[in-house]
C-alpha cells in the first residue's frame, strides 16, 4: 500500500473505530465482541482500501463488515456457549437506588432481537443508514428492512413497556 494510501486508511480508522464499536455494541450486548467485530471490520477494510470505490461511501462498506463479522462472531461454538443477558433478568435491573438506567435496558432489551432485527434496527436508527444502505449492508430487499426494524421496534416497544409497568 503507498503511503498516502496508509495515511488515509489511518485517518478513516481514527474516525470510524469508535462509531463502529458502539453500533457492534449496539448489536451484540458486550463491548469486548463489539472491539474485536470493529478490529474485523477495519482488517476487512485495510485488505481492500485499494479496490473500493470511495465514490460510493466507505461508511457503508466498513458497517457492511461489521454486519458480517458480528453475525459470524455469533455463529461460532464457543460464544453460543454462553449468553450474557436472560430475558427476564434484563427486565429487573436496576441500580441501587431504585432508578433504571435506560440505556442499559435498551441495550438488553435489543440483546433479546433475534440478529437481524438487531441488525436494522440499529443501522436505520442508531448508525442513521437509509433504506438502501441498510438493504445492501444486511444483504435483504428494502422491504425486508422495513419488516424487520418495524418487528424489531415493536418487540423494542412491547419490552420497554412491560420494564416500566414493572417498576412503578
Amino acid at each position: 500500500m503507498r503511503a498516502s494510501d496508509e495515511a488515509e486508511f489511518t485517518e478513516f480508522a481514527g474516525v470510524m473505530v469508535r462509531r463502529l464499536r458502539r453500533t457492534a455494541y449496539l448489536m451484540c450486548g458486550d463491548w469486548h465482541r463489539a472491539e474485536d467485530a470493529a478490529q474485523d471490520a477495519l482488517v476487512k477494510v485495510y485488505r481492500r482500501w485499494n479496490r473500493i470505490d470511495r465514490s460510493q461511501g466507505l461508511n457503508g462498506y466498513a458497517h457492511q463488515c461489521l454486519v458480517t463479522a458480528v453475525f459470524d462472531q455469533s455463529r461460532k461454538p464457543w460464544r453460543r456457549r454462553e449468553r450474557l443477558i436472560d430475558v427476564d433478568e434484563s427486565l429487573q435491573l436496576k441500580d441501587v437506588a431504585g432508578s433504571v438506567d435506560d440505556r442499559m435496558l435498551v441495550v438488553q432489551a435489543l440483546a433479546t432481537l433475534p440478529p437481524g432485527q438487531r441488525a436494522c434496527v440499529v443501522l436505520r436508527h442508531y448508525a442513521d443508514l437509509s433504506l438502501e444502505q441498510t438493504a445492501e449492508i444486511v444483504g435483504i430487499g428494502v422491504g425486508g428492512v422495513k419488516s424487520q426494524a418495524s418487528r424489531g421496534l415493536s418487540q423494542l416497544r412491547e419490552l420497554l413497556d412491560q420494564t416500566e409497568r414493572s417498576t412503578r
